[in-house]
């Protein structure tokens, strides 16, 4: 199955001003999670952030907060825990008329499922992994960017990794994400894609 753009979301995990230089190739992570950003605004994918214990972490850094529509503080390692869910699959609102509207099975939904969910952060093995196990146990699909994700140690990150994929998380990379969202060269935003991907 390739992602589609109408039915994704982005979701970018603690890249946190003190948590980052720790971070295990926290350069080029930060680099692929803009760039995730900036395609999936380009494409009108919604994009959300989290922040562990922001009191003491600090806050994301400022060129992935710019990017995130909103961001959810927590204290639970899982952002599940503490109502990501709820931001990722909102409540349907109760259908507006009368009783001489049109019958339910003919009325159209606002807006359509978004649940594939792109999951992309720190820490792969703590955080990362925690929201992601239970997204996929709400029933989300699941799809983690490894070259926007790390941990304070390689083993960690791809140990992450490999429990994440035995879940049935789908693995795949920045350059995967892009070219699935845009599915033809004939897209009006390829060019500004293939611009940030460069």
């Amino acid at each position: 199955m390739l992602l589609d753009a109408l039915e994704s979301q982005l979701v970018l995990v603690d890249y946190q001003a003190k948590l980052m230089p720790s971070i295990f190739e926290n350069t080029q992570v930060v680099a692929n999670a803009v760039c995730l950003a900036k395609i999936a605004r380009l494409l009108n994918v919604p994009v959300w952030g989290t922040e562990e214990n922001p009191s003491r972490l600090g806050p994301n850094l400022p060129e992935i907060r710019a990017l995130c529509a909103k961001t959810l503080s927590k204290m639970h390692f899982s952002a599940v825990e503490e109502g990501l869910g709820e931001w990722l699959r909102p409540e349907a609102k109760a259908p507006q008329g009368n009783a001489r509207s049109l019958p339910k099975h003919l009325q159209k939904s606002v807006a359509p499922e978004r649940n594939m969910i792109v999951m992309a952060g720190c820490e792969a093995h703590v955080c990362l992994m925690q929201t992601s196990l239970d997204l996929l146990e709400d029933e989300f699909d699941v799809w983690v960017v490894t070259d926007a994700c790390s941990s304070r140690t390689e083993r960690n990150r791809d140990a992450a990794f490999d429990r994440l994929a035995g879940a049935g998380a789908e693995l795949v990379t920045t350059e995967m994400v892009a070219f699935e969202w845009l599915r033809t060269a004939e897209h009006e935003q390829f060019t500004a894609v293939l611009n940030l991907v460069k």
